[in-house]
């Protein structure tokens, strides 16, 4: 399609509040390239049909279909129909690890797999536009109910049939689910780097914070995320240090100090790493496409894929 207008991630695809849920209901736009979030990110498609391409896997959504997949992986809407409008958030771990589904499912989205059900009917429609509106309303209540509500709306999946689409990564990789025991433990690992990411903080300190054995504590967020805890850690700083790159007035040393880490040349290192760029040179991208002519399409837009 010659006209075709593309969204693209790194201009404001990255996460502003990594421990925050975002919702979203737009008409979103097919991306130029993969990009990736430090969320579970819940797609429930109104109508139309959306064709992603995962890490290692590519699935088609379609309309009535609700999915869950980990959004730490790449990840990329390469098509979709011209009708298509979608709904969902980017949710947290720390919520993620909350909700009481089946035990391997927590697991094997962690590892790659997509969940799909087609068990939703007119009121899911409606749920999730009342849910981002009240994500969006500045309001602290309505913004908590949104996140209970969706909790437990994805929990009723356990109820209904649904399938597991496993990449070639999750085949291999995927592993027994939390039991009654680590899952609590999960949860507060996730707290404890949710708050104190941007710190100075080491497996000891998140063991600690668990009541568990540092050692414990990286077996099982392993078991659940297919992540070391450094891993994870990470992950939240890059995601907090691309938001904060965006910004003008703040320069390169700075970001990498309030994102956490403890040096420049670590900083570089790890953004590098997972961005395929230099904090600068992601910068530098940022502020030449700001500065470039946008469609009304995309301005209006405003989705997160």
């Amino acid at each position: 399609m010659a006209d075709r207008v593309y969204y693209e991630p790194a201009t404001n695809g990255v996460e502003r509040l990594p421990t925050e849920l975002r919702m979203f209901h737009a008409s979103p736009l097919v991306m130029r390239a993969s990009h990736w979030h430090a969320q579970v990110e819940v797609n429930y498609i109104v109508q139309g049909w959306a064709s992603y391409r995962m890490s290692g896997h590519s699935v088609k959504f379609r309309a009535g279909e609700l999915a869950l997949f980990w959004g730490g992986l790449p990840h990329c809407l390469d098509d979709r129909s011209d009708d298509l409008v979608y709904a969902g958030g980017h949710l947290p771990l720390v919520h993620f690890f909350r909700l009481r589904l089946p035990q391997d499912v927590q697991s094997k989205l962690m590892q790659g797999a997509t969940l799909v059900t087609r068990a939703t009917d007119a009121s899911d429609a409606l749920n999730f536009a009342r849910w981002n509106n009240y994500a969006r309303s500045g309001d602290p209540m309505k913004a908590g109910m949104a996140v209970d509500e969706l909790l437990l709306r994805i929990e009723r999946v356990r109820f209904d049939p649904y399938e597991l689409l496993l990449g070639p990564a999750s085949v291999a990789n995927a592993v027994d689910g939390l039991d009654h025991h680590s899952s609590p433990i999960v949860v507060r690992i996730c707290e404890f780097i949710a708050e104190n990411f941007r710190e100075d903080i080491d497996s000891t300190d998140i063991a600690s914070a668990a009541s568990v054995h540092p050692k414990y504590a990286m077996n099982v967020f392993k078991k659940s995320t297919g992540m070391t805890l450094n891993d994870y850690v990470n992950l939240m700083r890059l995601s907090y240090a691309q938001a904060m790159l965006m910004l003008d007035d703040i320069n390169v040393l700075q970001v990498a100090m309030d994102s956490g880490f403890g040096s420049l040349s670590a900083f570089n290192k790890s953004f590098r790493k997972i961005s395929g760029m230099s904090p600068s040179d992601f910068r530098r991208d940022v502020r030449g496409r700001a500065h470039s002519p946008m469609p009304v399409r995309a301005q209006m837009a405003g989705a997160m894929n």
